[in-house]
């Protein structure tokens, strides 16, 4: 019994990569084209030092409550790691204050 089977298409045995004028960007290229900055996330450059670091001071406190909490629900080596970067993110939160400070002196 003879099965009837279509013809494929006629396509050009160029791939559609190989369609557009385009030349592929080297390794070279790509590496010395400048880096664009992304401006999603932009810090205002009007905001004074001090409220900068009030905000990091908040932003690490933050980030040490939730690297305990997580800790609480770990074991082992992992626990381990993450109280020790919950103590990195103490020291760092230690130092913006000790800036603060020195900007405003408590009395």
């Amino acid at each position: 019994m003879f099965k009837v089977t279509p013809n494929p298409p006629d396509t050009d045995p160029r791939s559609s990569s190989e369609d557009s004028d385009d030349p592929i960007p080297s390794a070279a290229d790509i590496n010395a084209t400048p880096r664009k900055l992304c401006s999603m996330f932009i810090v205002n450059p009007e905001l004074d030092v001090e409220t900068l670091l009030a905000h990091a001071c908040e932003s690490l406190a933050s980030a040490n409550v939730m690297a305990l909490d997580l800790a609480d629900h770990m074991e082992g080596t992992s626990r381990n790691s993450l109280l020790g970067i919950a103590q990195v993110i103490m020291l760092g939160e230690l130092a913006v204050n000790r800036a603060l400070d020195r900007i405003d002196p408590p009395e």
